[in-house]
C-alpha cells in the first residue's frame, strides 16, 4: 500500500480506516509474520477467515500428529497372553459384621485346544456372532464409533460386534468403561488380527467367554449345561450354548421366564447356520426337540440360604452399578459387603424348618403337603437394611427361585392397611372437610360388614360387575355383622368394609400411597377393579416388609438394601451409600394405622403373635381359593413378612393350601404367624421390649351411608343408605369359629336383631340421645356396630331368590380374608 492509498484509508475514518492504517503501517514497517493471521491486506470478515494455506498447514500438522500417535500406540500396545486372561479370582461376600460369608468363581474354567471344542459349537458361534469372522479385519468401525458416541453421552456402551473384539473385551472386562480403555481394545484387536491366526483368536474367545451358570469357557459350559466335554457337543446342544453368548441371564432356559425366548433364539441360530453354510438343511432338520439342559449344580458353599442371599445381593449390585454384570461377578475380583446378619438368617431358617417339620408330612399327605413354599424377609424399619431372608429349601434340593423376591403370589388382606392409611391421609370423596377437600377419617368410622353386600361408588351409584349386574362382595364367613368400625373390620379382616372404603377413597389414591410406602408400581393390579383392596396384587416379601416398615417408622419410607460396599480389584465402587429416607406418610397417620394393627395382633386374626411377649403390630392375609397365606408383622426394631403358598415346580402352577398340614384350610393367622413368632423371639432375644409411639388423633368419624346415627358420626351425604339384611344365623359362643374361618381364628359372634357383643359390637355407655340425634328403639345405644332396624319392605339389593329358594348374588367378589 502506497502513501496515497494509506491517505485514502485514513480519510475514511472509523474502525475500518484505523484497521487499514494499522495494516498499512505494518506493511510499511517491512516485517513479515510467520503465520499470516489475521490476514494481511484484508478487511472485514475476510480478514478473519483463514487462508487455504493456513487450513492446509493445520491439516498436515494434525495428520502428522495423528499418524504419530497411532504408530506409537500400535507399537507400545502389548497383546495379552491367554494364560494371563484366565487367572482364577474369587468374588467374596461378607456378613454385616465383615466376616466372610461365601466365595464364588473358584476354578470353573478349563483351557482346551480348539480341536477339543466341537466343530458344531465353533460353527454355531460364528453363525450367531460374526459370520465374516474368517475374512474380516476384526474391527467393526461403525460399532466402535457408536460405542464412543454413547460413552461421550454418558450412556452404556454396546457390546463389540466381531468375535475378535469380543475376545479383547473379555481380557479387559473388569476395567472401567473409559475412552482410553476403548482405544487399547482397538489397538489390541488390530494387532491380534495382524499377528495371530484366526483359529487362535477363536480358541481364545471360546475359552474366555461367559456362558452363565458360573461357566467361563466352552469346556466349563458343556459340563455345566449338558454334563459332557466340549468336544462331544452335538449340533442341537451347540446352537443352544451359542445363544447364551448374547446374554446368559436372558437366554438360559432354566431361569424362570427364559425358556420360550431361549427356544426362539435356538431356532434362529440353527437357521443361520444353514444360511451361512455352517451346516446342512438335513442336519438342521434333525434338531426337532429343544435340548433342555441338566439341572443346575452349585458348589457346596452355595447350599442352604446362601445362594438366595447372594442372589439378592447380586441383583442389588447390578441395579446400583449396571457395569457390574453377573459375568463380571463370575469372573471374580470383587468384595461385596452385605447387610445380612448371620444369627438372624439362621434363626429365620430354623423357624421355617421347625414349623414345616411339625406341620407338613409329604409322605402321609402327598396331595396336600408337597410343593409348599415359604418366602420371608426381615428388615430394619426406618433404615431399610435387609438383615435376614428365607428364599427356599436350598439349591441343593433343586429349589433355585428366590422366594424372598417372589413375583406372582397375591398378598390378600395384608393390603388392607394401605387402604386405611390412604383414607386417613387423603380422605374420602364421600364427605368434604371445612377446606372443601375429601374428609380425612379415623379408625372409628363405621362401615357395613354384612356378607354379600352391594358396593357403591362415591356418587351413590352401584358398582357393576363384569356380568353387567350389581357387584356384591363376599366376606370369608357368611355372617351379618351390621355396621362395624374400621378398627373392628381390620381386627377380623372383613372384606366388605374395605372394598367400600376403597371406592370412597379412590383406588388410584390407594395405589399411589402404597407406592409411596415402598411397593413397586409394576407389582400392582388395576386399581379400578373392585377387589383391588383385597390384595389381588402380587407383591414380593421384600416389598411387603418395606411398606410395613414405613408404618413401623412413623411414616418414614426406607428403600430396602442388601449391600453396603463393593470393592473391585481393591478399589471402592461409588454408588453404594445407604438410600435416603423419605417421609411417605404423616407420622400421625402411620402411628394410627399401627395402633389398629396392634389390635389385630393382640385381639384379632394375628393373636398367635402374642407368644412373642412384646408389643407387635401386623396383619394376616389369605387369598381366594386359599392359594397363599401371609403374615406381615413388626415391632419398633424389626419388620418381618412371611408368605406361604403351594406351587408345582414343573409348571409353576399355584395350588390351593386347603388340606395342608391336615387342616381344612390354612390362614395367615396360622402357620405364617407361627413362623414369624418363632423367628422374632430369637431375633429380638437380646433387644429390649419397646412400645410403639402413642398415636396423635387423626381425622374424624365419617360413617358409611346407612350407618346408625351416633353423637360423633358424620353421615356421608352423597350415597344412598343401604340397610343390612336381617341376620339369619343364631348367636354363637364368642370362642367358636364361624363358617368359612375353619377354626383358625375365633371370630366375634354374629349379632341378632337388637343384640350385640360386649367389647366388640356394643358401645360404651352414652348420654341420652338429644332431639338432634334420636336413638334407636332397641336396648342399646349404637355407636360401633349393632345392626340397624330393618325396613318393612324388601330392599332392592336383596339377593334374587332361585327356584330352590336359596339366595344367589348377581355378581360376587373374591372372598379373600385374613
Amino acid at each position: 500500500m502506497g502513501r496515497a492509498e494509506m491517505r485514502k484509508a485514513a480519510q475514511k475514518g472509523g474502525k475500518g480506516g484505523r484497521r487499514g492504517a494499522a495494516a498499512g503501517a505494518a506493511a510499511a514497517s517491512g516485517k513479515k509474520r510467520f503465520i499470516d493471521y489475521p490476514r494481511f491486506g484484508k478487511t472485514g470478515v475476510r480478514r478473519w477467515l483463514p487462508s487455504w494455506r493456513v487450513w492446509l498447514s493445520a491439516f498436515m500438522v494434525c495428520f502428522a500428529a495423528g499418524v504419530g500417535t497411532f504408530f506409537y500406540l500400535y507399537q507400545t500396545t502389548q497383546i495379552p497372553q491367554l494364560k494371563d486372561l484366565v487367572q482364577d479370582q474369587n468374588t467374596i461376600y461378607y456378613w454385616a459384621d465383615n466376616t466372610e460369608m461365601a466365595r464364588k468363581g473358584e476354578t470353573n474354567r478349563q483351557i482346551v485346544e480348539l480341536k477339543d471344542i466341537s466343530p458344531n459349537l465353533q460353527n454355531a458361534v460364528i453363525s450367531a456372532e460374526n459370520e465374516t469372522f474368517y475374512t474380516d479385519n476384526g474391527i467393526d468401525f461403525k460399532g466402535m464409533v457408536r460405542a464412543v458416541y454413547l460413552m461421550a453421552k454418558g450412556g452404556q456402551t454396546q457390546g463389540a460386534s466381531t468375535i475378535t473384539q469380543q475376545y479383547v473385551k473379555n481380557a479387559y472386562l473388569n476395567q472401567e468403561q473409559t475412552l482410553s480403555r476403548k482405544l487399547r481394545e482397538f489397538f489390541i484387536t488390530l494387532k491380534l488380527n495382524q499377528k495371530i491366526d484366526k483359529k487362535e483368536i477363536l480358541k481364545g474367545y471360546l475359552n474366555t467367554s461367559w456362558f452363565g451358570r458360573g461357566a467361563n469357557g466352552a469346556q466349563a459350559a458343556a459340563q455345566a449345561y449338558y454334563g459332557v466335554d466340549a468336544k462331544d457337543l452335538n449340533l442341537c446342544q451347540s446352537a443352544m450354548l451359542a445363544g447364551l453368548l448374547k446374554g446368559a441371564g436372558y437366554y438360559d432356559p432354566s431361569i424362570t421366564g427364559n425358556h420360550e425366548r431361549a427356544v426362539d433364539r435356538w431356532k434362529w441360530i440353527l437357521d443361520r447356520m444353514v444360511i451361512t453354510n455352517n451346516t446342512t438343511a438335513e442336519e438342521r432338520a434333525k434338531c426337532t426337540t429343544f435340548p433342555d439342559p441338566i439341572p443346575h449344580k452349585t458348589s457346596a458353599n452355595m447350599n442352604g440360604e446362601i445362594s438366595y442371599l447372594i442372589d439378592t445381593a447380586n441383583k442389588y449390585v447390578a441395579t446400583k452399578d449396571p457395569s457390574i454384570t453377573q459375568q463380571v461377578i463370575d469372573k471374580g475380583g470383587l468384595k461385596i459387603y452385605t447387610t445380612f446378619e448371620k444369627d438372624k438368617v439362621d434363626a429365620l431358617k430354623k423357624a421355617v424348618d421347625g414349623v414345616k417339620a411339625e406341620t407338613l408330612d409329604p409322605q402321609k399327605r402327598p396331595d396336600n403337603d408337597k410343593f409348599i413354599q415359604f418366602g420371608s424377609v426381615s428388615i430394619r424399619p426406618g433404615d431399610g437394611a435387609i438383615v435376614a431372608l428365607y428364599g427356599g429349601d436350598g439349591v441343593e434340593n433343586g429349589h433355585f427361585d428366590n422366594n424372598a423376591d417372589a413375583s406372582g403370589v397375591q398378598v390378600g388382606s395384608t393390603f388392607k392397611p394401605f387402604v386405611l392409611a390412604t383414607a386417613m391421609q387423603v380422605g374420602v370423596q364421600t364427605a368434604k372437610g371445612d377446606d372443601g377437600k375429601p374428609k380425612r377419617i379415623s379408625a372409628d368410622s363405621r362401615y357395613l360388614a354384612d356378607d354379600m353386600s352391594q358396593i357403591r361408588k362415591p356418587d351413590g351409584s352401584l358398582v357393576i360387575g363384569d356380568d353387567g349386574k350389581p357387584y356384591r362382595q363376599k366376606n370369608e364367613d357368611a355372617g351379618k355383622r351390621g355396621y362395624v368400625s374400621l378398627r373392628q373390620a381390620m381386627q377380623w379382616s372383613y372384606n366388605v368394609p374395605f372394598v367400600q372404603l376403597n371406592q370412597d377413597v379412590g383406588g388410584q389414591n390407594v395405589a399411589d400411597i402404597a407406592v409411596q410406602m415402598g411397593i413397586r408400581k409394576d407389582s400392582l393390579t388395576d386399581p379400578k377393579t373392585p377387589t383391588f383392596p383385597l390384595g389381588t396384587s402380587t407383591i414380593s416379601p421384600i416389598r411387603m416388609a418395606t411398606a410395613y416398615g414405613t408404618l413401623a417408622a412413623s411414616g418414614k419410607e426406607a428403600d430396602p438394601y442388601s449391600v453396603t460396599k463393593v470393592e473391585m480389584n481393591g478399589v471402592d465402587r461409588p454408588g453404594f451409600k445407604k438410600p435416603d429416607v423419605k417421609q411417605a406418610l404423616e407420622p400421625a397417620v402411620a402411628d394410627n394405622v399401627t395402633d389398629v394393627l396392634v389390635n389385630v395382633a393382640k385381639n384379632g386374626t394375628g393373636s398367635k403373635s402374642n407368644g412373642l411377649g412384646r408389643p407387635v403390630a401386623g396383619k394376616t392375609g389369605t387369598t381366594d381359593e386359599n392359594k397363599s397365606a401371609w403374615w406381615v408383622g413388626y415391632t419398633p426394631q424389626l419388620v418381618t413378612s412371611v408368605g406361604m403358598w403351594r406351587e408345582d415346580p414343573s409348571n409353576h402352577v399355584r395350588l390351593s393350601l386347603n388340606g395342608t398340614g391336615g387342616k381344612e384350610s390354612v390362614h395367615g393367622g396360622d402357620i405364617p404367624t407361627e413362623v414369624f413368632t418363632r423367628y422374632m423371639r430369637d431375633a429380638l432375644a437380646n433387644e429390649k421390649k419397646m412400645d410403639f409411639p402413642s398415636p396423635s388423633p387423626i381425622g374424624s368419624e365419617v360413617d358409611s351411608s346407612g350407618a346408625p346415627v351416633s353423637p360423633t358420626a358424620t353421615a356421608t351425604p352423597t350415597t344412598t343408605a343401604t340397610p343390612s339384611a336381617t341376620p339369619t344365623q343364631q348367636p354363637t359362643n364368642g370362642n367358636q369359629p364361624q363358617p368359612g374361618n375353619n377354626g383358625n381364628q375365633p371370630q366375634p359372634p354374629v349379632p341378632t336383631q337388637g343384640s350385640c357383643v360386649p367389647g366388640v359390637d356394643c358401645p360404651v355407655p352414652q348420654p341420652s340421645p338429644t332431639k338432634n340425634h334420636p336413638g334407636p328403639t332397641n336396648s342399646c345405644t349404637l355407636l360401633l356396630g349393632c345392626p340397624t332396624p330393618q325396613p318393612t319392605t324388601q330392599p332392592t339389593d336383596t339377593p334374587t331368590p332361585t327356584k330352590s329358594g336359596k339366595s344367589t348374588p348377581t355378581a360376587t367378589g373374591a372372598a379373600q380374608g385374613g
